[in-house]
Protein backbone atom coordinates (compact mmCIF):
# COMPACT_ATOMS: atom_id res chain seq x y z
CA UNK A 1 0.00 0.00 0.00
CA UNK A 2 2.16 2.78 -1.44
CA UNK A 3 0.05 5.67 -0.03
CA UNK A 4 0.15 4.31 3.69
CA UNK A 5 3.72 3.70 3.26
CA UNK A 6 4.11 7.44 2.53
CA UNK A 7 2.11 8.90 5.20
CA UNK A 8 4.28 6.72 7.56
CA UNK A 9 7.59 8.28 5.86
CA UNK A 10 6.31 11.81 6.20
CA UNK A 11 5.47 11.55 9.86
CA UNK A 12 8.71 10.18 10.54
CA UNK A 13 10.23 12.99 8.91
CA UNK A 14 7.79 15.28 10.17
CA UNK A 15 8.58 13.96 13.88
CA UNK A 16 12.65 13.99 13.27
CA UNK A 17 12.66 17.92 12.38
CA UNK A 18 10.43 18.61 15.24
CA UNK A 19 12.86 16.83 17.34
CA UNK A 20 15.77 18.71 15.96
CA UNK A 21 14.02 21.79 16.46
CA UNK A 22 13.80 21.15 19.87
CA UNK A 23 17.35 20.17 20.02
CA UNK A 24 18.15 23.26 18.76
CA UNK A 25 16.10 25.01 21.12
CA UNK A 26 17.10 23.36 24.37
CA UNK A 27 20.82 24.21 22.38
CA UNK A 28 20.11 27.57 22.41
CA UNK A 29 18.45 27.49 25.89
CA UNK A 30 21.51 26.14 27.54
CA UNK A 31 24.09 27.96 25.50
CA UNK A 32 22.25 31.30 24.97
CA UNK A 33 23.91 32.51 21.88
CA UNK A 34 22.28 33.71 18.98
CA UNK A 35 22.73 33.25 15.23
CA UNK A 36 21.14 35.53 12.94
CA UNK A 37 21.46 36.17 8.69
CA UNK A 38 21.37 39.87 7.34
CA UNK A 39 19.00 40.67 3.85
CA UNK A 40 19.94 38.16 1.41
CA UNK A 41 22.83 36.72 3.64
CA UNK A 42 25.04 39.55 2.94
CA UNK A 43 25.76 39.20 6.56
CA UNK A 44 25.79 36.65 9.32
CA UNK A 45 25.98 37.82 12.77
CA UNK A 46 27.22 35.14 15.58
CA UNK A 47 27.93 35.19 19.10
CA UNK A 48 31.11 33.80 20.38
CA UNK A 49 32.31 32.35 23.77
CA UNK A 50 34.98 31.33 26.00
CA UNK A 51 35.58 30.34 29.82
CA UNK A 52 37.76 31.56 32.02
CA UNK A 53 39.28 29.36 34.05
CA UNK A 54 41.75 31.26 36.44
CA UNK A 55 41.47 34.97 37.06
CA UNK A 56 44.61 36.82 38.16
CA UNK A 57 44.73 38.57 41.17
CA UNK A 58 44.12 42.15 42.43
CA UNK A 59 45.22 44.18 45.19
CA UNK A 60 42.67 46.04 45.48
CA UNK A 61 43.95 48.04 48.65
CA UNK A 62 47.27 49.86 50.25
CA UNK A 63 47.27 51.52 53.48
CA UNK A 64 50.13 52.43 55.99
CA UNK A 65 50.10 55.51 58.84
CA UNK A 66 50.56 59.05 58.00
CA UNK A 67 52.59 60.47 58.91
CA UNK A 68 55.34 58.10 60.44
CA UNK A 69 57.33 59.55 63.45
CA UNK A 70 60.25 57.71 64.08
CA UNK A 71 61.29 55.83 67.49
CA UNK A 72 64.54 58.31 68.71
CA UNK A 73 67.27 55.80 68.95
CA UNK A 74 65.48 52.78 68.44
CA UNK A 75 63.48 50.72 66.09
CA UNK A 76 59.53 51.46 64.71
CA UNK A 77 57.62 48.85 63.21
CA UNK A 78 55.82 50.36 59.92
CA UNK A 79 52.95 48.56 59.02
CA UNK A 80 51.90 48.64 55.29
CA UNK A 81 47.90 46.54 55.06
CA UNK A 82 47.55 45.11 51.63
CA UNK A 83 44.12 43.90 50.54
CA UNK A 84 44.28 41.33 47.54
CA UNK A 85 41.28 39.96 45.92
CA UNK A 86 40.83 36.94 43.42
CA UNK A 87 37.90 35.79 41.67
CA UNK A 88 39.00 32.26 41.89
CA UNK A 89 38.70 32.71 45.39
CA UNK A 90 40.88 33.73 48.64
CA UNK A 91 42.55 30.37 48.80
CA UNK A 92 44.48 31.22 45.41
CA UNK A 93 45.99 33.98 46.50
CA UNK A 94 49.60 32.18 47.66
CA UNK A 95 52.34 34.66 48.26
CA UNK A 96 52.28 38.77 48.91
CA UNK A 97 55.59 40.55 49.45
CA UNK A 98 56.30 44.46 49.47
CA UNK A 99 58.93 47.25 49.66
CA UNK A 100 59.43 50.39 51.60
CA UNK A 101 61.26 52.98 50.22
CA UNK A 102 62.35 56.68 50.28
CA UNK A 103 61.63 58.75 46.86
CA UNK A 104 65.25 59.31 46.87
CA UNK A 105 65.48 55.26 46.21
CA UNK A 106 63.17 52.51 44.06
CA UNK A 107 61.70 49.56 44.70
CA UNK A 108 63.62 47.14 43.25
CA UNK A 109 66.77 48.50 44.69
CA UNK A 110 68.95 47.16 47.49
CA UNK A 111 68.04 46.94 51.09
CA UNK A 112 69.43 50.17 52.53
CA UNK A 113 68.64 51.17 56.91
CA UNK A 114 68.26 54.71 55.36
CA UNK A 115 66.11 54.26 52.07
CA UNK A 116 65.24 50.82 51.81
CA UNK A 117 62.98 47.96 53.52
CA UNK A 118 61.75 44.89 52.21
CA UNK A 119 59.11 42.05 53.24
CA UNK A 120 59.23 38.73 51.24
CA UNK A 121 56.78 37.46 52.91
CA UNK A 122 53.39 39.53 54.03
CA UNK A 123 51.21 37.62 56.73
CA UNK A 124 47.81 36.73 55.82
CA UNK A 125 45.34 38.04 58.55
CA UNK A 126 41.93 37.26 57.69
CA UNK A 127 40.08 36.41 54.46
CA UNK A 128 36.44 36.06 53.21
CA UNK A 129 34.95 35.23 49.79
CA UNK A 130 37.38 36.72 47.44
CA UNK A 131 39.24 39.32 49.63
CA UNK A 132 42.43 38.30 51.46
CA UNK A 133 43.93 40.19 53.92
CA UNK A 134 47.85 40.54 54.73
CA UNK A 135 49.90 42.84 57.01
CA UNK A 136 53.81 43.35 55.72
CA UNK A 137 56.07 45.13 58.61
CA UNK A 138 58.97 46.54 58.39
CA UNK A 139 61.53 47.47 61.51
CA UNK A 140 62.62 50.93 60.32
CA UNK A 141 65.88 52.47 61.66
CA UNK A 142 65.40 55.39 63.49
CA UNK A 143 68.33 57.14 60.96
CA UNK A 144 66.31 56.27 57.52
CA UNK A 145 65.62 59.16 55.91
CA UNK A 146 62.84 61.76 56.29
CA UNK A 147 60.75 62.87 53.30
CA UNK A 148 58.13 60.88 51.21
CA UNK A 149 58.17 56.92 51.34
CA UNK A 150 56.39 54.26 49.16
CA UNK A 151 54.76 51.01 50.18
CA UNK A 152 54.87 48.69 46.56
CA UNK A 153 52.89 45.62 47.31
CA UNK A 154 53.29 42.71 44.77
CA UNK A 155 50.90 39.26 45.03
CA UNK A 156 50.52 35.91 43.09
CA UNK A 157 48.05 33.14 42.74
CA UNK A 158 48.09 29.33 42.21
CA UNK A 159 49.01 29.90 38.54
CA UNK A 160 52.03 32.60 39.22
CA UNK A 161 49.95 35.53 37.92
CA UNK A 162 51.09 38.61 39.35
CA UNK A 163 49.36 41.87 40.50
CA UNK A 164 51.11 45.08 41.69
CA UNK A 165 49.51 48.49 43.86
CA UNK A 166 51.44 51.35 45.65
CA UNK A 167 50.49 53.80 48.24
CA UNK A 168 52.59 56.67 49.99
CA UNK A 169 53.26 58.18 53.27
CA UNK A 170 55.14 60.71 55.13
CA UNK A 171 58.42 59.91 57.36
CA UNK A 172 58.32 63.51 59.62
CA UNK A 173 62.04 64.81 60.69
CA UNK A 174 62.92 63.41 64.27
CA UNK A 175 65.04 66.00 66.29
CA UNK A 176 66.59 64.25 69.08
CA UNK A 177 69.84 63.57 70.54
CA UNK A 178 70.95 61.76 73.69
CA UNK A 179 73.92 63.36 76.07
CA UNK A 180 76.42 61.40 78.87
CA UNK A 181 73.97 61.32 82.16
CA UNK A 182 76.15 62.98 84.30
CA UNK A 183 78.59 66.01 84.35
CA UNK A 184 80.42 65.45 87.94
CA UNK A 185 82.85 68.20 88.88
CA UNK A 186 83.82 66.22 92.49
CA UNK A 187 84.75 67.84 95.43
CA UNK A 188 85.52 71.27 95.37
CA UNK A 189 86.40 74.12 98.04
CA UNK A 190 85.03 77.44 97.54
CA UNK A 191 86.67 79.51 95.46
CA UNK A 192 88.01 76.04 92.89
CA UNK A 193 87.61 76.23 89.19
CA UNK A 194 87.36 72.46 88.52
CA UNK A 195 88.67 70.49 86.33
CA UNK A 196 87.37 70.28 82.47
CA UNK A 197 84.19 67.90 82.40
CA UNK A 198 83.06 66.46 79.15
CA UNK A 199 79.23 65.40 78.38
CA UNK A 200 79.16 63.66 74.69
CA UNK A 201 76.08 64.39 72.41
CA UNK A 202 74.94 61.82 70.15
CA UNK A 203 72.31 62.72 67.05
CA UNK A 204 69.54 60.14 67.71
CA UNK A 205 67.44 61.21 65.03
CA UNK A 206 67.14 61.46 61.03
CA UNK A 207 68.16 65.02 60.77
CA UNK A 208 71.15 67.20 61.30
CA UNK A 209 71.06 69.05 64.54
CA UNK A 210 72.49 72.10 65.97
CA UNK A 211 72.83 71.77 70.23
CA UNK A 212 71.33 73.89 72.53
CA UNK A 213 72.08 74.36 76.15
CA UNK A 214 70.19 75.68 79.05
CA UNK A 215 70.50 75.30 83.03
CA UNK A 216 68.83 75.61 86.16
CA UNK A 217 69.45 74.50 89.94
CA UNK A 218 66.12 73.74 91.08
CA UNK A 219 63.17 74.65 88.47
CA UNK A 220 63.58 75.95 84.62
CA UNK A 221 64.71 80.00 84.58
CA UNK A 222 65.68 80.21 88.09
CA UNK A 223 68.96 81.87 87.63
CA UNK A 224 70.83 78.93 88.91
CA UNK A 225 73.40 76.50 88.07
CA UNK A 226 73.05 74.32 91.04
CA UNK A 227 71.10 73.98 94.68
CA UNK A 228 73.34 72.95 97.71
CA UNK A 229 72.44 72.34 101.28
CA UNK A 230 73.50 75.75 102.09
CA UNK A 231 73.52 78.27 99.26
CA UNK A 232 73.86 78.02 96.13
CA UNK A 233 75.79 78.75 92.73
CA UNK A 234 74.44 81.43 90.10
CA UNK A 235 74.07 79.93 86.66
CA UNK A 236 76.52 81.88 84.51
CA UNK A 237 79.68 80.16 86.97
CA UNK A 238 79.15 77.11 85.02
CA UNK A 239 80.58 77.73 81.53
CA UNK A 240 81.09 75.50 78.13
CA UNK A 241 82.69 75.17 74.93
CA UNK A 242 82.98 72.91 72.16
CA UNK A 243 86.92 72.72 71.66
CA UNK A 244 88.97 71.03 73.97
CA UNK A 245 91.51 72.62 76.72
CA UNK A 246 90.26 76.38 76.67
CA UNK A 247 90.60 78.00 79.44
CA UNK A 248 87.50 78.76 81.92
CA UNK A 249 87.67 82.68 81.30
CA UNK A 250 87.49 81.86 77.45
CA UNK A 251 84.44 79.73 77.97
CA UNK A 252 80.76 80.42 77.48
CA UNK A 253 79.24 81.61 80.50
CA UNK A 254 75.51 78.88 80.94
CA UNK A 255 72.39 80.88 80.59
CA UNK A 256 68.74 80.66 82.31
CA UNK A 257 67.58 80.35 78.35
CA UNK A 258 68.87 78.30 75.80
CA UNK A 259 71.59 79.10 73.78
CA UNK A 260 73.55 77.84 70.59
CA UNK A 261 76.56 76.06 71.16
CA UNK A 262 77.78 75.96 67.62
CA UNK A 263 77.67 72.66 67.52
CA UNK A 264 76.29 70.81 64.26
CA UNK A 265 76.04 66.75 64.53
CA UNK A 266 75.37 64.87 61.03
CA UNK A 267 72.63 62.60 60.71
CA UNK A 268 73.72 58.73 61.26
CA UNK A 269 74.09 56.76 57.91
CA UNK A 270 75.51 53.48 58.70
CA UNK A 271 76.28 51.60 61.98
CA UNK A 272 78.71 54.26 63.41
CA UNK A 273 76.41 56.78 65.44
CA UNK A 274 77.42 60.43 65.37
CA UNK A 275 78.59 61.96 67.88
CA UNK A 276 80.39 65.32 69.29
CA UNK A 277 82.19 66.32 72.97
CA UNK A 278 81.15 69.74 75.25
CA UNK A 279 83.26 70.70 77.53
CA UNK A 280 82.64 72.04 80.95
CA UNK A 281 83.94 73.64 84.04
CA UNK A 282 82.87 74.96 87.20
CA UNK A 283 83.95 78.22 88.97
CA UNK A 284 82.68 78.18 93.00
CA UNK A 285 81.96 81.54 94.68
CA UNK A 286 81.79 82.26 98.44
CA UNK A 287 80.08 80.87 100.55
CA UNK A 288 77.89 78.13 98.96
CA UNK A 289 78.23 74.27 101.17
CA UNK A 290 77.71 70.70 101.06
CA UNK A 291 76.03 68.56 98.30
CA UNK A 292 74.77 70.22 95.21
CA UNK A 293 72.48 69.24 92.54
CA UNK A 294 71.65 71.27 89.04
CA UNK A 295 70.52 70.34 85.75
CA UNK A 296 71.53 71.45 82.09
CA UNK A 297 69.11 70.88 79.70
CA UNK A 298 70.80 69.76 75.78
CA UNK A 299 68.10 70.79 72.85
CA UNK A 300 68.43 69.29 69.34
CA UNK A 301 67.05 71.79 66.86
CA UNK A 302 67.16 71.99 63.15
CA UNK A 303 70.42 72.38 61.36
Amino acid sequence: MPGYSMRIVRRRTLLALTLLGVGVLLYNALFSYSYSVGPNYRNVSVDTRVNITNAAPIITQVTLPDPVVLTAGGLSVVECNVTVMDYNGATDINVTNATLYHSSSSSGAADDNNTHYSNASCGAVSQAGNYKNFTCNFSVYYYALNGTWTCNASANDSMSYNATNLNTTTFSPVLALNVTPLIDYGNLSVGDTSAEQTANVTNIGNVPINVSVLGYGNASGDGLAFVCQIGNITVANEKFTINASVAYAQKFALSSSLQGINLTIAKQANATQQTNTTYWQLYVPPNPFGLCNGTVVFQADAA
